[in-house]
């Protein structure tokens, strides 16, 4: 019926929207319905590649469209979604982009990145699966480095002497030369074995970490770019270095670090390139997925258009066939984009979805309006997720010995200074309490490790002290025309 998905895609397609969803709130406060539309466009591929093949390619993604004011949560989004999945992933921003005939990057060069993001993907799957045999190969030329064989013998000297023939008695003498070498060697070659057992069972119980090993690393060459414009790049080193031979060096290192670098280097032998390129190009058409930040920045007003208006109209024109579903080459094969899922996200503080072109707006049929964060918004944002604000600089200061703890009100003035100072300047969201955070410990962070007390209590006062003045200053300037 249906073929089964690409390995790489797996981690993410396999869990439901709702545990997407919860995955994404341990990192991201509120916005559920934007959670929810992602989890179910990610379902929805899943869902796809169950579906007969005829059916499968009729069925195209319903791209998204993010709308929220700045410190929202939206590039966060896209951030947590490419740590979930294995599936190819990329995130542009689309100011980088200009119209053909400007100075710029050329809008296909989106989906190149996707298609080399979708290689890594695929290449360390592959090479994951020959880690066990890779580092067995590696350990065992880490043991030839600690102790060398004997030298190789000339094979000819175990073949009968041509001079036989001619002189007499010469293949007696000869015998009796070969058989003092051979026992030699095998000698020889039982004493090198038995010390590399040794070394062998010492590696294994980790004795041998630190000890410094001579080994041969490949020698990378490096890319000598010709810059074609300022948005990309021809990497003369990768255009010749397939066609030459590998070049090694001598490397000396410790054998934990010699294990990494000879274990990287066999899988890589031990893969099939060919499959590789063959399995990416396939996850990358199938499953690959771009997120389009700062899509309101190239919107162009509804009023008269000239100046950069024009170029702005012109990425979103050139965005269009992409978006739409066309053939876009790379090194690597030429790629379709008729089943890339777009998510695209902007502030619209300026401008509105509705001044993009009519076509790139009938390509994101699923819209999604973040809203602004609350007071108590704040308040989560700063005790609730696995990377919380208080947790990140609570393990900072510790590593020099100070205990630093906040209580509930301290964390409550906190969360009511940064939604002041949103509302009296700019609204820039979250981000507003890394710029409180930073002011409220700043004192205490100069003075380790010369502080006195190591067990320091945040509470309202010391938050208050903190950013009175900023606020009472803030608060006249609004009423002074």
């Amino acid at each position: 019926m249906a073929n089964e998905l690409t390995e790489g895609a797996r981690t993410i397609h396999g869990m439901t929207p709702k545990e997407i969803v919860a995955e994404l709130d341990k990192y991201i406060i509120g916005q559920d319905s934007a959670k929810r539309s992602v989890a179910v466009a990610l379902r929805n591929r899943y869902r796809r590649n169950l579906l007969p093949e005829k059916m499968r390619e009729e069925i195209t993604p319903k791209n998204i469209l993010m709308m929220g004011p700045t410190g929202v949560g939206k590039t966060e989004i896209a951030r947590r979604l490419a740590k979930l999945m294995d599936a190819p992933f990329i995130k542009v921003e689309a100011t980088k982009f200009t119209e053909v005939g400007y100075v710029g990057r050329d809008v296909e060069s989106i989906i190149r990145d996707l298609m080399e993001a979708s290689m890594r993907v695929t290449k360390q799957k592959h090479m994951d699966e020959k880690y066990v045999v890779a580092e067995d190969l590696a350990n065992e030329k880490i043991i030839e480095a600690i102790i060398p064989g004997s030298k190789k013998r000339n094979p000819a000297q175990g073949s009968t002497n041509p001079f036989s023939f001619i002189m007499g008695g010469g293949q007696a003498t000869y015998n009796r030369t070969t058989e003092k070498i051979d026992d030699k060697a095998a000698h020889e070659d039982s004493q090198t074995e038995l010390a590399r057992s040794q070394v062998r069972e010492q590696l294994k119980a980790g004795l041998l970490e630190d000890q410094y090993v001579e080994i041969d690393v490949v020698d990378q060459p490096k890319d000598n770019n010709l810059d074609v414009s300022q948005g990309g790049t021809i990497s003369l080193g990768s255009i010749f270095g397939d066609a030459m031979p590998k070049r090694y060096k001598k490397k000396n290192m410790k054998v934990k670090d010699a294990r990494k670098i000879l274990i990287e280097q066999e899988a890589q032998n031990l893969i099939d390139m060919d499959q590789v390129t063959t399995e990416a190009l396939e996850n990358c058409e199938q499953n690959g997925i771009v997120f389009i930040d700062e899509i309101d920045k190239i919107a162009s007003g509804s009023g008269f258009r000239g100046g950069v208006d024009v170029s702005r109209e012109g990425v979103q024109r050139d965005i269009l066939p992409i978006v739409e579903g066309s053939v876009v080459n790379t090194k690597y094969g030429p790629v379709k984009t008729d089943h890339i899922l777009f998510i695209g996200a902007g502030a619209f503080h300026v401008s509105k979805p509705t001044d993009l072109i009519p076509e790139l707006q009938g390509r994101f049929p699923i819209r999604v309006e973040l809203e602004p964060l609350t007071r108590k918004d704040f308040v989560r944002i700063l005790t609730e997720p696995d990377n919380a604000l208080l947790k990140q600089h609570k393990a900072l200061l510790e590593t020099e010995g100070v205990e630093i703890s906040f209580t509930d009100d301290a964390v409550e003035e906190i969360a009511t200074m940064a939604e002041l100072l949103n509302e009296q300047t700019e609204n820039i969201g979250a981000r507003r309490l890394h710029t409180i955070m930073e002011k409220l410990l700043e004192d205490i962070s100069y003075q380790i490790p010369d502080v006195e007390d190591k067990n320091i209590v945040i509470d309202p006062e010391y938050v208050r002290g903190k950013f009175s003045e900023t606020i009472r200053k803030d608060d006249i300037d609004r009423f002074i025309l």
